[in-house]
């Protein structure tokens, strides 16, 4: 029999994020128990990489509050976190799972060293990359990449409830154009208790997105405790991108059964600039130079970020408890454009200029619920939400030519357009335990969902948009404008089985209706066998879905180049019917993965399994289009595309999105962790964790005109732009006062097919049919993190990430498009900023 007690002690943590402590309670009332007890899977990987974190501290019903304060006794073992991502079902924990779920916890993100917590994952995920850069507006939000698939097939979570996207699309080319994904920036650091990563198609039990995996974030829950950090560094190759971050969380107690718990994080990045060797290396049209490192756009962008986050529980009766969460996160953030000669506006700028693009973000989501037991037998879960990421964009130190010549002078700094996407999800959920014929335990949940999605687009100044627009990036015309919604409702079961002892089976359904794309049927079946007590085998097989987002469905844009102009067409439009566009369709896919989990030796655990993800009707850009043909098309938008001196009619492309091709992505995990204890020299915790990776096209698809809809350059965006595999080798050691974190990691090859743009004018010049191949290298970054712990409230730290300053491979001459693009910005692999420096205060009370 499991107490009341032991449930509430050593599970509130999770239990907390989707399901209520009361629910907890009632799996030691009904003594109904799972029946996998064996030492082979009662400890993860995560709570022994960590000896007192989340994990561990959980048990004391702490939390995070103390996390910083690691404690000495490293033979204190930490029980395994219960999860509450991927199973409906009770007390279900990591190594025990019938899916491959990786508990990451705070202070092992902390060691990343990372501000951000998109950099801190890709840092200790191998599933999870980046991309190296994004292109304009794109370059203002960070994204993740999970088993080589796109930003929007990873579905994010907070405490187990669906976390709203950015409304800032990915416009640009490469593999995550069209990409609105969450922002995981948003969400304050030091709010975070713990994450667990599904590596699985879960459409079945979450919905649309969750094709690749899902990430689920599980906030701090204690009602005591002060935490605060500061953490500076620059990327002292460069001599520029210094960073500095400030935080501080806390608990406090609600009259004397409720908590709650505050956050709040402000963090700078300055702009890093990767610096061109040579004024070569900026030549551009008719063999014009300009002075070495003026020109900027291969950059990180400037930002300034605070966060807030306000969570809370309470019971209103006995078996009925509130709670909530509410997160807002303002952003400012500066991005560079290629530089301007000082023949386009000598009025203005006699020296040239780079035009600055310009984003201020305001981003808040509220989570509101009641959740309890014993209705009908069941525990329940009644919640509604609301998220909304809104953006208005600008952009200074830009002219705009055309409005010059006719006015006689033009504004510097102009407002080019607001975003706004806004999702209301409400959610009702039940579970419960019971036996069939008193032999064969029964997890049961049903539930329904109501979503509400919403999406605004405001066109720019007319100084944005008219006579050309401004240089660097054109504001978004009357046309461009407008106000789309839609609902989706959606309801599922799941019933987890134990046939046997030693058996776990679960099946789940899920029915979706769109009010744009109709109906959708989606499922799961899930199994694991416990052969003996260190051997386990587990499976999955599942269908997913994803719709359209409605930023796929209508956006359009121009953006405008210094020698000419790009514009992305709503495929439902006019103007993107006239080049091929078809109506947007929802992508599907078929899972299967299989695995087996071991521990060979008391303490040393392995996990490995294989996985296939079919994805049919996958959304990118399609085969882009240029000359003569290009700007007829963004002409039917209302746009006046820039001519004159310097802009090449070649250099003029029009593109949109499109369901351009099915992919098969084979790959497989590995996960390996042992514990040494060392006696008086401390402990030593290693990890091994590898992902292998593989996409391949599997059907392109034809537009209205029955072309092909991929190029040479798009099939390889989706195929090999992300690592074929990626490892991370990890050793921390505790010694008395000292902790010593060392991580190696490697990045597999990369492939691209890039463009010709800074060959002399020929007919490959800007061509959309012939590329060049380009191949990064696999390389090695190391990653070293030493601190001391002065007394029990303060702990320091300082650290090297990528200590020898490793970057990509540069690309050719021809291929860089004005000369500073030095590097594949497309690539999901090694940023190219270099080694960073940093040092770190935690205090904690």
């Amino acid at each position: 029999m499991i107490s009341k007690r032991h449930i509430l002690l050593s599970g509130a943590v999770s239990l907390l994020a989707v399901h209520s402590l009361a629910t907890a309670a009632t799996v030691g009332k009904q003594g109904v128990r799972h029946p996998r007890h064996s030492p082979a899977v009662t400890r993860a990987p995560a709570a022994r990489a960590e000896p007192v974190g989340p994990v561990a501290l959980s048990k004391t019903g702490q939390g995070n509050a103390v996390a910083a304060l690691r404690t000495h006794d490293a033979a204190q073992e930490a029980p395994e976190t219960v999860i509450v991502t991927g199973s409906h079902a009770y007390n279900r924990t990591a190594r025990n799972s019938s899916a491959p779920v990786t508990v990451i916890s705070s202070a092992v993100l902390r060691r990343s060293g990372q501000l951000n917590l998109a950099d801190a994952i890709t840092r200790v995920d191998p599933s999870i990359t980046m991309q190296s850069m994004g292109g304009d507006a794109g370059a203002l939000t960070s994204s993740i990449r999970m088993r080589g698939l796109n930003p929007n097939e990873v579905l994010v979570l907070v405490d187990g409830k669906r976390r709203h996207t950015t409304s800032n699309i990915y416009a640009d080319g490469g593999p995550e154009q069209g990409s609105t994904p969450v922002d995981l920036n948003m969400i304050p650091a030091g709010a975070i208790d713990h994450i667990e990563v599904l590596r699985d198609g879960a459409a079945a039990l979450y919905g649309s997105d969750a094709i690749a995996g899902v990430v689920n974030i599980i906030t701090k829950k204690t009602d005591h405790g002060l935490n605060v950090v500061a953490q500076t560094g620059a990327n002292a190759y460069n001599g520029d991108g210094w960073q500095y971050l400030v935080g501080a969380d806390g608990g406090m107690k609600l009259g004397n059964d409720g908590f709650l718990h505050l956050t709040g994080q402000a963090y700078h990045t300055d702009f890093f600039v990767s610096k061109s060797r040579g004024t070569d290396d900026h030549r551009w049209t008719e063999g014009a130079s300009w002075p070495a490192n003026s020109n900027h756009s291969l950059m990180v962008p400037e930002e300034t970020r605070g966060n807030l986050s306000l969570e809370w529980g309470k019971p209103v009766t006995e078996h009925i408890q509130s709670y909530g969460l509410i997160t807002y996160a303002h952003r400012h953030a500066e991005a560079y454009e290629n530089y301007r000669l000082p023949s386009i506006a000598p009025s203005y700028y006699p020296a040239g200029f780079s035009p600055l693009e310009i984003m201020d973000e305001d981003d808040f989501q509220a989570n509101l619920g009641l959740k309890g037991d014993n209705f009908l037998g069941f525990d329940w879960d009644l919640s509604t939400l609301y998220g909304q990421d809104g953006s208005k964009i600008d952009n200074k130190d830009t002219i705009n030519t055309g409005w010059l010549a006719a006015y006689g002078s033009s504004p510097t700094q102009v407002r080019a357009l607001n975003y706004r996407l806004a999702q209301w999800t409400s959610n009702f959920d039940m579970r419960r335990n019971f036996s069939i014929a008193h032999t064969v335990p029964v997890t049961l949940a049903m539930g329904a969902e109501h979503r509400l999605e919403m999406y605004d687009i405001k066109a720019g100044e007319p100084a944005s948009y008219l006579y050309g627009g401004t240089a660097g990036y054109a504001g978004l015309t009357p046309q461009n404008a407008g106000s789309w919604q839609r609902n989706v409702w959606a309801g599922y079961i799941d019933g987890d089985f134990h046939p046997t002892k030693h058996w776990d089976l679960d099946f789940a359904g899920r029915f979706e209706h769109y009010t744009d794309f109709g109906n959708t049927e989606t499922g799961k079946i899930t199994t694991r066998y416990d052969i003996t007590k260190r051997i386990a085998v587990r499976a999955t097989i599942s269908n997913g879905f994803r719709a359209p987002t409605l930023p796929e469905e209508h956006f359009s844009s121009l953006n405008v180049s210094a020698t000419g102009a790009t514009g992305l067409l709503s495929p439902s439009s006019a103007a993107g019917q006239f080049i091929g566009a078809n109506k947007l369709k929802p992508e599907r896919s078929t899972n299967a993965e299989g695995g087996i989990v071991i521990e060979p030796v008391d303490g040393f655990h392995v996990s490995a399994d294989v996985y296939q993800i079919n994805l049919r009707d996958r959304i990118i850009g399609a085969q882009s289009i240029n000359g003569q043909t290009a700007y007829d098309a963004i002409a039917l938008t209302g746009v006046e595309v820039p001519t004159g001196a310097g802009v090449d009619i070649n250099d003029i492309n029009a593109s949109y999105l499109a369901n351009a091709a099915s992919t098969r992505t084979q790959g497989l995990d590995i996960q390996a962790d042992y514990r040494l204890r060392l006696h008086r020299y401390g402990t030593l915790d290693l990890s091994m964790m590898l992902n292998l990776n593989r996409t391949r096209i599997h059907h392109v698809n034809t537009n209205a005109f029955g072309n092909a809809m991929a190029s040479a350059q798009t099939i390889a965006w989706l195929t090999t732009a992300s690592p074929r595999s990626k490892i991370i080798l990890n050793a921390y050691w505790t010694v008395g006062k000292w902790d010593v974190n060392v991580r190696q990691t490697r990045y597999g090859q990369t492939s691209s097919m890039l463009s010709y743009e800074d060959l002399a004018p020929s007919p490959i010049r800007y061509s959309t049919t012939q590329f060049a191949p380009f191949i990064n290298s696999p390389m090695w970054l190391t990653d070293l993190e030493v601190g001391y712990r002065i007394n029990s409230h303060w702990h320091v730290a300082v650290g090297a990430n990528n200590i020898f300053n490793v970057r990509p491979r540069r690309l050719n001459p021809l291929n860089n498009y004005l000369g500073p693009r030095m590097y594949d910005q497309y690539a999901s692999g090694i940023s190219f900023t270099g080694g960073y420096y940093y040092g770190r205060v935690n205090v904690s009370f």
